[in-house]
């Protein structure tokens, strides 16, 4: 590292680094990874009583309409599909974004494929879905679409914070979609009653997608060009998660309107060599992912059809 990168570097981040040889070479050629137990219960509980917190109203958000009072928690859970960018108003979101064994794995793995990479990471956005039963998916898409990186290093953090299954509404991943750096076109999808308003990606083989069943406390750590989706949640049983992402500290962000470094980030991990830019303070805001009312309406009906039909 040259003497003017470090006068302008921030101070080193060090984090532990749980993988072993074989599990980074598994993401490098399968595009994801699942981890064991990298949240304990106590902290899948913390974060369940934050984001309620959050959504009552516990923290200064001028934009935030803080929710009644009367509600209950699990009403609370079933206003919403997801809440992103919690960290700009949370302090315990913006904890878990620096979890330091998360961080450390991610230190291991997002410019594994970067020649001389030094580990160092940050992050630039976090969402926590919520999934009730009857509530539909996401269609199959690449987070790169979403988030750009000049480096192919995107990847999400996705934290199970309950068991992930098949009939609740587990994610199902494409293996090895990452591998040319094919970005897939979109379209809007068929399927109200599966998949929520998100467009789908189109044109790949899904007969080699797979489902990615984990326990609460597990994560599952994919690519940003990995084609990915989820569907509705055919049990009775929430399927929340935390979804953090992250990239190469080295790389710069062009994410955002006219914006050639985004500098909302969150240095997690290893050096942030763009220190000497400064970080730009993120709004005391968040963004709450709608529910496709009419999609919601429609599965829920069938969702409580289903269950007289098994009572």
């Amino acid at each position: 590292m040259g003497e003017d990168v470090k006068q302008f570097a921030s101070e080193r981040i060090v984090v532990p680094k749980p993988l072993s040889d074989e599990q980074v070479e598994s993401y490098i050629g399968d595009g994801f990874l699942v981890v064991k137990n990298v949240l304990t219960r106590t902290e899948m509980d913390e974060l369940f009583t934050d984001m309620v917190k959050l959504l009552r109203g516990g923290y200064e958000c001028p934009q935030l309409k803080p929710l009644p009072a009367t509600m209950s928690d699990e009403e609370v859970l079933r206003s919403f599909s997801g809440v992103i960018q919690a960290h700009f108003i949370s302090p315990v979101c913006l904890q878990y974004v620096k979890h330091p064994k998360v961080c450390g794995i991610l230190s291991q793995i997002i410019g594994a494929h970067v020649p001389y990479w030094d580990g160092s990471i940050k992050c630039m956005q976090s969402m926590y879905f919520v999934k009730p039963p009857g509530f539909p998916g996401q269609a199959w898409h690449q987070d790169e679409l979403y988030i750009p990186t000049r480096d192919r290093s995107l990847c999400g953090a996705w934290m199970a914070l309950d068991d992930a299954t098949v009939q609740n509404g587990c994610l199902y991943v494409v293996p090895q979609s990452h591998r040319t750096g094919y970005l897939w076109s979109q379209r809007e999808h068929k399927r109200p009653g599966e998949w929520d308003w998100a467009p789908e990606s189109y044109g790949f083989d899904d007969t080699k997608a797979v489902p990615v069943e984990v326990k609460a406390g597990d994560a599952v750590f994919f690519h940003g060009y990995l084609l990915h989706a989820s569907y509705r949640n055919r049990s009775q049983i929430y399927r929340r998660a935390l979804v953090n992402h992250y990239m190469n500290a080295w790389s710069l962000l062009p994410w955002g309107k006219g914006a050639p470094d985004n500098r909302k980030i969150v240095h997690a991990a290893g050096i942030d060599p763009y220190a000497w830019k400064g970080y730009e303070t993120p709004p005391r805001d968040v963004f709450i992912r709608p529910i496709e009312q009419r999609a919601d309406e429609d599965v829920h009906k069938e969702f409580q059809k289903t269950q007289k039909g098994t009572q």
